[in-house]
């Protein structure tokens, strides 16, 4: 499906969405739901990742297919590799075969998990036959993706001894460890976290209770973007939010600041407003290696508003749904943007016009369509292949409809 999007009538919005619950919350809940039967699960994310999660986890032998979920490849290998009796093959699309498993594979491993190479070694589809798992102590690099040290966390609690976790070198990506932790802790699982070792300790029943999920952040993110390239005044309401949330892409809040954006935080909701205008040809300078999903958000904002901006913090986004880094050096680069890249960092500079009508390639990768999408604010643009929002969020063309984007199939 292609799309061509133009701006509103206005530049001025003023309205309300609500954005479905957390994918990162979500699949980390369904894990621990089907290790432990007593937890009840509410505001769960409707995205394809969350569904495919769902689905795996019902599966007790042969193929579990879960096309472009990089989630729910971790999780799911670290799952199936406790679970005595069953024996499945993990597999995915094209992209996922060439995304490296190994790190995480040699984890469980270590542990006495039994996992085997289908094709490549170091990466999907592998095999694996569950087992009972009794060690307990086991290593990571540091400032590896966050999920294969979260895949490690979740199923902890379910192995005999728990588990000693050790982290090797400078740890990144925090908040979404922090998370994973905080989860474990509401579900009544002991842990802890000092300097770079996180214990786990076992549990074998929880009480039962209900898990409410917040919503993403990392889709409101889109929404601070338009608020940014909107006129002075333009206000958006987005629920159900939390002040103190777990997810690492609240950072947006402080972040937006610098585009002239304001959070208000009131009960579950937040409303963001544009308060005043940025002048073009300034500069911002963000490590995100603590919230790498936003990145491609911000980098367009900045593009949109006529910024340079300084990314680092990057070095995850190259073994996403897509080379995160390489699409966006090429896309900007269609619109009229001057942008180089590294394998960790991001450099744009000012920009003093943007191409109409291009048509932004999006990669298989959902993050690719939806930061682009507010650019129509600026100049009307394609979406190539829009269906791929489905991965995290749905409902995002319906949404921008509701700000009375202008939205057709071409």
């Amino acid at each position: 499906m292609r799309l061509h999007l133009s701006a509103p009538a206005s530049r001025k919005i003023i309205t309300g969405i609500k954005i479905t619950g957390s994918k990162s919350e979500s699949n980390r809940l369904l894990l621990l739901q089907a290790l432990f039967s007593n937890i009840e699960i509410a505001n769960i994310s409707n995205s394809d990742d969350a569904q495919v999660m769902q689905q795996g986890l019902k599966i007790s032998e042969g193929e579990v297919d879960i096309h472009h979920a990089g989630t729910a490849m971790r999780f799911l290998t670290a799952y199936f590799s406790t679970q005595e009796g069953k024996e499945v093959v993990l597999t995915g699309s094209q992209r996922m075969t060439e995304r490296p498993i190994k790190v995480l594979v040699e984890a469980l491993e270590s542990i006495g998990a039994d996992i085997y190479y289908v094709k490549n070694e170091g990466y999907p589809p592998i095999k694996i036959k569950g087992k009972t798992l009794e060690k307990h102590k086991v290593s990571l690099p540091a400032d590896i993706s966050s999920q294969y040290i979260s895949a490690l966390l979740l199923i902890a609690p379910s192995l005999k001894n728990g588990l000693e976790l050790e982290l090797m070198g400078m740890i990144t990506s925090v908040p979404y460890i922090k998370m994973t932790l905080a989860l474990l802790s509401q579900a009544g699982i002991e842990n802890s976290f000092e300097g770079n070792t996180i214990v786990v300790k076992p549990k074998k029943v929880v009480s039962k209770m209900k898990m409410v999920v917040e919503s993403d952040w990392s889709s409101a993110s889109y929404f601070y973007s338009i608020v940014a390239l909107c006129d002075v005044g333009t206000e958006i309401t987005l629920s159900a939010y939390k002040e103190d949330s777990l997810q690492g892409d609240s950072i947006l809040a402080q972040i937006y600041t610098q585009f002239g954006v304001e959070t208000i935080f009131d009960g579950h909701e937040i409303c963001l407003k544009k308060n005043k205008n940025i002048t073009k040809g300034s500069s911002i300078t963000l490590d995100l290696a603590n919230a790498p999903d936003i990145a491609q958000t911000i980098a367009v904002t900045c593009f949109g508003l006529g910024m340079a901006c300084y990314l680092e913090g990057l070095h995850t986004l190259k073994i996403k749904e897509t080379d995160r880094l390489e699409a966006l050096q090429t896309e900007l680069s269609k619109l009229g943007a001057s942008i180089s890249v590294t394998d960790k960092s991001l450099t744009l500079k000012t920009s003093h016009e943007i191409q109409k009508d291009v048509a932004i390639n999006t990669y298989n990768d959902h993050r690719m369509a939806m930061a682009f999408a507010p650019l129509a604010l600026k100049q009307n643009l394609f979406i190539n292949n829009a269906e791929v929002v489905s991965k995290s969020y749905p409902d995002f063309w319906n949404d921008l409809k509701k700000l009375q984007f202008g939205i057709k199939e071409s």
